[in-house]
């Protein structure tokens, strides 16, 4: 009986050890050979991808090529522009004025075309040329060109769809770069609304002290130009919550030296959100509002209070006065983006963090008349596009 039982469990275990190849091989193996080419395809379109959202030029056109060149069975592949070849993968290169008269062809007509190549070389691998056109937002701005043998109805076609995707990358670069522009103008709007009143306010308080305390005003002078320098910078479309807070403390320095007693300042900060990314300029505007439209008016003591919390996945930022309140009809115009309305870039900020985070990530405004204004932002801990200027101190 005793010989039974280990005969079986010899069984067990080369049954065992036969299948361990068969289990791994099963669950390394990436599927069948369709979805292996599926996943080498879209592998491959990715690697040119990146490149591609660069626009094109002739860095962005050499690094994408050969990745292209893995979706194309053609011996030699060219990327164009208006003026002649980008970049070049292949033989065939004594036949680049055939091919830049085949590329300017396409980009005149903004049709694609098959040309055929004279050469005297027997060896030559390439006889024709499929030119296809790139587009930029439904404009020609070059082309993608396979040379090859004989150019078939198969290789024709597969070099339009290359160079329609090409184009769609392309496209969105272009976007990019017009998002880019357009934040860097808002961001400029702003700048030039950060108020000329405040200015000439810091500067004649800080005069004001200059016989009195001259110590209080060579450190407020100095709270002063490190404000300006980080609100007049020149680069940089964000900021961490660090530098936005620090920049507010600056803010409020010069703003307690001139109200005194009647200006009381609270700020409460999660550490962890201090990291945080949010486009530049996000929080003064809030802050100068506060003072400028809630307690300005007011003749008694004013509260602010900036808080910033974690909230999950985001990070919670609100700023709060006690202050004399508003029209909630007039800051919802001011949203809106009118200009007659007199506020410190609160429609600007709000547009900014749309823009940046999504259409659920604009500024919540509470308030009515003698109630205090309290305005909240909600923004996510991570975004793959926002990347902060190193600190400035």
């Amino acid at each position: 009986m005793d010989g039974v039982w280990t005969a079986l469990a010899v069984l067990a275990v080369l049954t065992a050890a036969a299948l361990v190849p068969w289990w791994l091989g099963r669950h390394r193996s990436l599927g069948s050979q369709a979805d292996q080419k599926t996943f080498q395809t879209l592998h491959t379109a990715n690697r040119a991808a990146g490149a591609l959202r660069q626009g094109l030029n002739a860095d962005s056109a050499a690094r994408a090529l050969k990745p292209l060149h893995g979706l194309l069975s053609a011996p030699t592949l060219v990327v164009s522009d208006g003026t002649g070849a980008l970049a070049w993968d292949g033989p065939g290169e004594h036949h680049r004025t055939e091919v830049s008269r085949a590329s300017q062809a396409v980009v005149d007509s903004g049709s694609a075309r098959v040309d055929r190549l004279r050469c005297l070389d027997q060896d030559c691998p390439v006889r024709e040329v499929v030119s296809a056109p790139l587009t930029i937002d439904g404009t020609v701005a070059g082309t993608l060109q396979a040379l090859v043998p004989s150019a078939s109805a198969g290789t024709i076609r597969a070099c339009n769809e290359v160079a329609a995707w090409v184009s769609g990358q392309l496209d969105l670069a272009a976007f990019d770069q017009a998002r880019t522009r357009l934040a860097e103008a808002e961001l400029r709007a702003l700048r030039a609304q950060i108020s000329p009143h405040f200015i000439y306010n810091s500067l004649s308080t800080i005069a004001s002290f200059v016989r009195t305390d001259p110590e209080r005003a060579r450190s407020l002078l100095v709270e002063f130009a490190d404000f300006t320098r980080y609100s007049f910078r020149r680069h940089g479309a964000y900021s961490t919550l660090a530098d936005e807070l620090r920049s507010i403390e600056r803010y409020l320095e010069l703003e307690r030296a001139r109200f005194g007693e009647r200006l009381h300042v609270t700020i409460r900060v999660a550490p962890e959100t201090l990291p945080v990314t949010l486009p530049f300029l996000s929080l003064q505007p809030l802050v100068e509002n506060a003072v400028r439209h809630g307690l300005e008016p007011n003749a008694e003591p004013g509260h602010i209070t900036v808080v910033a919390e974690d909230a999950g996945p985001h990070v919670r930022i609100s700023v709060e006065d006690n202050g004399v309140g508003e029209d909630p009809d007039r800051l919802q115009r001011a949203l809106d983006g009118d200009v007659e309305v007199d506020s410190v870039g609160l429609g600007n900020v709000d547009e900014r963090l749309r823009t940046t985070f999504g259409d659920n990530h604009g500024l919540v405004i509470e308030t009515a008349p003698r109630a205090g204004t309290k305005v909240t932002l909600t923004i996510p801990k991570f975004a793959a596009h926002a990347h902060p200027e190193p600190s400035v101190g």
